[in-house]
């Protein structure tokens, strides 16, 4: 049955529509103007943008922005420039090829690099402005920033170790009973916890925990939405007060469910450790540990308390690398063996790795150094934003450009890592010990600056362990289809800022009957101490 709509009611939205189209034009056009009239001069002026590819009149890049880092390096060699310049209609932007360039603007020149992009769709309609990433420069981001410091600096984060431990045995354990499974699921599910225990000091459900699965799909979102030219409402923010229903504003559904997980994902965590402090049940962990420090209650130092914890709900980085590493056995079985080896002659007979070994295991190290540099988890890294005009080799950088650290470009520098595609940890070994000539993939992984992620060390330390582990415990290999045939990991990723393996499917068996009972009587040794 179809039901006529009254002309007047059919008639309005078309209006509306044209009134809106007519403004939009309009305002490109101004924005068009406004950007091309003749700014005032400057020490800078006189100087020519960096190099980069062919910008059209209005739209500027917007029809050939890249979609992987790799088409960045490859415009920098053909530009033959450490810098390259695009412009995507409402942004300047700049991206860095390589490491030099990255440390002399955003270390050295750290006081006008340190401020991030207004991104429409990420702070201000998904309301993901509380997240230490996407925090502008200044007061507010420096309390903050100084909170996750003082407990995550290289001595403080080892008092979370029992954590890691506990967790990656209980890791061991999911695939001890799903040789064949979701691998990535059972990665993601210790990365969770993980983070869960030493923000909130609260406890995993096993299966659909709802802490768990409200920060999952919080996190995408975030992760989705900020990805350059993913949505053209963060290039022009005007569009922000287009209509749900007028074509192409689809954004400002996403926008609502997204932000609707990330209040959840704040406040419920945070809520249930207040209760169980009040209950006298809380274990140690970031959010009691702060709450305690409070003399007097202060909301607002509170709620910089929750809304820190609340930017500290990822993991997504551990996920990936350790999810990296076994696909990096899978396409070079010698490494595992070789890593075998290390482990079966250094580690005490009837122990699993313990982060006391972490010396006497060289090549485990290697191993975490080469996963972090291979498949780099962030390749873009979250841009910076220059606040006041600069000058690099002779070019000028317009204040208030966007500026990218092409961090894929930096660990796949050839002049650094020979054949950079290879998985091969063995190049930073040298004579049974880490070499300390070869540059360590933390210049460039973690960030840069006073943006550089502050829980790195213990991210560091989270992906060690589990790779020790696993290569003590586990033989890892193709999976096989009921007719025999192996089956390939396709190697593909999301396409987030933080990539992630897709879910993929492989053999984890115990290398020995010693191996099960190893790790099944470690969980109820963990669970005893916890």
């Amino acid at each position: 049955m179809v039901i006529k709509s009254k002309e007047s009611s059919s008639a309005s939205p078309s209006l509306n529509m044209i009134q809106t189209v007519i403004v939009a034009l309009a305002l490109l056009a101004g924005l068009w103007f406004i950007r091309n009239k003749r700014a005032p001069s400057t020490p800078y002026s006189h100087l020519p943008l960096p190099p980069g590819p062919k910008r059209l009149p209005v739209i500027g890049n917007l029809l050939n922005m890249p979609a992987a880092a790799h088409d960045y390096h490859e415009w920098s060699k053909q530009y033959k420039s450490d810098i390259i310049y695009l412009d995507v209609p409402g942004s300047k932007m700049v991206v860095l090829d390589t490491y030099d360039a990255a440390f002399e603007l955003l270390e050295r020149r750290s006081a006008k690099y340190s401020s991030r992009a207004r991104l429409t769709m990420v702070n201000e309609l998904m309301g993901w402005d509380f997240a230490l990433g996407f925090m502008e420069y200044g007061k507010a981001w420096r309390d903050r920033r100084r909170l996750m410091h003082n407990s995550f600096h290289p001595e403080a984060a080892k008092q979370f170790r029992p954590q890691l431990l506990k967790e990656t045995r209980k890791m061991l354990e999911r695939f001890l009973d799903t040789p064949n499974g979701d691998v990535m699921g059972n990665i993601r599910h210790m990365t969770r916890n993980i983070i869960l225990q030493i923000t909130y000091g609260l406890e995993v459900q096993p299966e659909g925990d709802p802490f768990i699965e409200v920060a999952e799909r919080a996190i995408e979102g975030s992760l989705v939405a900020s990805i350059p030219g993913n949505f053209l409402v963060n290039s022009f923010p005007f569009l922000k007060h287009v209509p749900d229903w007028f074509p192409g504003a689809s954004f400002h559904k996403k926008a609502r469910e997204w932000k609707g997980y990330g209040l959840k994902m704040i406040e419920s965590p945070f809520s249930a450790t207040k209760r169980n402090m009040a209950a006298g049940e809380s274990p140690q962990c970031f959010v009691s540990t702060n709450l305690e420090k409070m003399e007097t209650h202060d909301a607002a130092h509170e709620r910089d308390i929750k809304l820190t914890a609340g930017s500290m709900y990822s993991g997504a980085q551990t996920l990936s690398a350790i999810g990296s590493c076994i696909l990096g056995f899978l396409q070079k079985p010698e490494v595992l063996k070789k890593a075998q080896a290390e482990v079966d002659k250094m580690v005490k007979p009837g122990h699993l790795p313990d982060f006391e070994d972490i010396d006497s295991l060289p090549y485990i190290t290697a191993i975490t150094m080469e996963v972090l540099r291979w498949r780099v988890v962030g390749p873009i890294g979250v841009p910076h934003l220059l606040t006041e005009e600069d000058e690099y080799k002779g070019y000028r950088i317009p204040a208030g450009t966007t500026v990218i650290a092409n961090q894929w470009a930096m660990l796949h520098d050839e002049s650094v890592y020979p054949n950079p595609s290879d998985f091969n940890p063995d190049r930073f070994m040298l004579d049974g010990k880490v070499n300390p000539a070869v540059r360590d993939p933390s210049h460039a992984c973690w960030g840069f600056g006073r943006r550089i992620c502050p829980g790195r060390y213990m991210a560091f330390s989270s992906v060690w362990i589990a790779i020790a582990s696993l290569v003590a415990v586990f033989d890892i290999s193709n999976a096989v289809d009921d007719e025999g045939n192996v089956i390939e990991p396709t190697h593909e990723y999301t396409p987030n800022l933080i990539r992630v393996p897709v879910p993929y499917k492989c053999s984890i068996t115990p290398r020995s009957p010693q191996s099960d009972r190893l790790i099944r009587a470690s969980v109820h040794e963990e669970l005893a101490n916890a």
